[in-house]
């Protein structure tokens, strides 16, 4: 296998991986000379196809990696319902986009180190912060909960929210809207949007982002392919280590 540079040590990682443990992955990458990133294109600030391109912060990492690896970059466009079924069926070969490591995707592939550790916390209008400040406050049958589908925002709003109304809308890259419209009350989705949103819809505020309801790591989704993981791993390892990461959230978030 060709390896560049920044990666020819790990080719020693590579030999310790089993033959039942090492899948076909980058060995696939290798003779296409591709590496096909899996984004949905519509959770920024992670990532967002706008204009036909897609831009964000694991955009750019996407991006680091295509190039550390010395492969072309090619993006796959899936989605938080399909996004398991898509990488089991080899329509890409790395997810990113923030992606919260979870059991039920664990079952389905690998997940790399985590690039981070985010929480759900409420969005709402900023008059009512005090209101829905609490899981108690928003399981309630006069509160509207709205969630994009199939993720892991809808997974937390049933298993929390059972008694209020429940309003699943497609387009995440607009769901927003739907608050400061005044057709939703609240929406629970991770720390890290609520920030980025509550910044650009002034009628919005974050609730406790410092302070989210639960924590959970976000990392990069891949087939059972130990030899591409350990690449993946040392990649994002070196990146954080030299403050390369930081710099990025602080361009797309702050």
């Amino acid at each position: 296998m060709r390896l560049t540079p920044v990666f020819a040590l790990l080719g020693l990682l590579a030999l310790t991986a089993t033959s039942a443990q090492a899948g076909p992955t980058l060995d696939a990458m290798e003779k296409s000379g591709e590496v096909r990133i899996g984004l949905t294109g519509d959770y920024r600030p992670f990532s967002n196809l706008k204009d036909g391109q897609y831009e964000g912060l694991d955009v750019d990492l996407a991006r680091s990696l295509a190039a550390a690896l010395g492969l072309k970059l090619v993006i796959v466009k899936t989605s938080w319902p399909t996004l398991s079924a898509d990488l089991e069926a080899g329509k890409f070969d790395v997810g990113m986009g923030g992606i919260s490591v979870t059991e039920a995707r664990e079952a389905v592939g690998f997940f790399s180190v985590p690039m981070m550790s985010d929480g759900k916390t409420p969005i709402t209008a900023c008059a009512n912060v005090k209101k829905f400040a609490t899981i108690e406050q928003i399981n309630q049958p006069d509160v509207r909960v709205i969630v994009n589908p199939g993720g892991t925002n809808e997974k937390f709003a049933r298993a929390h929210f059972p008694n209020a109304e429940i309003n699943v809308f497609k387009d995440n890259t607009k769901i927003f809207d739907e608050i400061v419209a005044g057709r939703a009350d609240v929406m629970v989705t991770d720390a890290i949007e609520t920030r980025l949103q509550a910044k650009e819809h002034p009628e919005l505020c974050a609730v406790h982002p410092d302070a989210p309801f639960d924590h959970a790591d976000k990392a990069y989704f891949m087939p059972k392919d130990r030899e591409l993981k350990a690449l993946v791993d040392e990649w994002l390892t070196r990146f954080k280590d030299i403050g390369a990461l930081q710099r990025k959230i602080d361009k797309w978030v702050e």
